[in-house]
């Protein structure tokens, strides 16, 4: 029997979350003997009913996963034990662990000092003490090795992937009227690195150079206090062609996507960075920056920019509005990039790798 930590089912979604929480639904469907292990306080219940989660324990957070979860284990004669989100008990030997970036290494002013203490703390024991590391990208498997001196052969790279609910309108080459609205997209985070305190300079210096005949609105979706707290910009000083639209439902993200002239990506660390895959397999064409992981995610699918170089960066955008044939291009590429990656095979290679690891044993 094959354990599974699925503490993510009581997490707030965030791209660590989403590649657990779809690696698991895909992995319930494949193998039989499986069991997904959880605390108290499920906050997406749909799905812990689709993996038939078994809540054990009465604490929640850290102390469960640290202290009830290994004693759960245990008691059962220490199986392997999954981990898909970025930690995992520290002292339960018999694990696979995953570990998305070392983000809070390389850019420890986008967390909390509680946070980057926690992690720099309990990363290199967990790392240490697992039987194996997932990453989801060579680049990070380059970093983890370079930060915590693991073994490469220690490390399997298994990608995320696009959710099947995102796909292009029936009529998806960018032709649109001008009577539509038109705006460029951008999916916002708290954390310093993703850089949208930059976008925001970009964009604003893209309009003062575009020569375009019609508006365009840049729609920044998710939560925006914190994101742009450090930016010189103050709110009042925004353009009118700037909107903050908060969170979306899946549905809504989806025509968002769809109907979006471009989606931008300008983050400057990425272990892997799924947004500009649902974008590409939504239609839509994206700009990306040239860091980190983007280039080995996206290959030549996109159109990059340095996120460091304001001028190229609000260059990008430029070109993105005003070529309607690149932007096609760019949609076509998009498909074709989008199908190296699947749910259904990463899960199929977390089970090589489990079966693997059992004979071993």
């Amino acid at each position: 029997m094959l354990y599974v930590n699925a503490r993510f089912l009581t997490q707030e979604m965030t791209g660590v979350q989403r590649f657990a929480e779809m690696i698991s639904l895909e992995l319930a469907e494949l193998k039989k003997d499986i069991c997904f292990l959880c605390p108290p306080g499920i906050l997406r219940a749909s799905v812990a009913e689709q993996l038939g989660v078994c809540i054990i324990g009465y604490y929640s957070g850290h102390f469960w996963e640290q202290i009830e979860l290994p004693v759960f284990l245990k008691n059962k004669n220490n199986p392997l034990l999954l981990n898909l989100g970025s930690t995992g008990p520290v002292f339960y030997k018999n694990k696979i662990v995953t570990h998305h970036d070392v983000s809070y290494l390389r850019y420890p002013e986008s967390y909390s000092k509680s946070f980057v203490f926690f992690y720099k703390t309990i990363v290199p024991l967990m790392v240490k003490r697992s039987r194996h590391l997932i990453t989801v990208s060579e680049f990070s498997k380059d970093e983890i090795n370079l930060e915590y001196k693991t073994e490469l052969d220690k490390i399997s790279v298994i990608y995320n992937a696009a959710n099947v609910i995102f796909g292009p309108k029936h009529n998806y080459i960018n032709n649109k009227n001008n009577n539509d609205e038109i705006y460029l997209l951008a999916v916002s985070s708290p954390n310093l690195h993703k850089n949208f305190h930059g976008m925001l300079s970009a964009f604003i210096e893209a309009m003062n150079k575009s020569k375009s005949s019609f508006p365009v609105k840049l729609k920044i979706i998710g939560a925006t206090s914190s994101v742009f707290s450090k930016t010189i910009y103050k709110k009042e000083m925004y353009s009118n062609n700037i909107e903050f639209i908060g969170r979306v439902t899946d549905e809504e993200l989806v025509d968002l996507y769809q109907n979006a002239l471009a989606f931008i990506f300008p983050s400057l660390y990425e272990g892997f960075g799924i947004p500009p895959l649902e974008a590409q397999a939504s239609g839509c064409p994206v700009v990306s920056s040239n860091r980190a992981a983007m280039p080995e995610v996206l290959g030549d699918s996109v159109l990059y920019f340095d996120p460091n170089d304001g001028e190229a960066f609000s260059n990008a955008i430029v070109n993105i509005i005003e070529n309607h044939d690149l932007r096609n291009s760019l949609i076509t590429r998009g498909f074709e990039n989008v199908g190296r990656f699947s749910w259904e095979n990463s899960a199929r290679k977390i089970i090589e790798l489990v079966n693997k690891i059992e004979v071993s044993s």
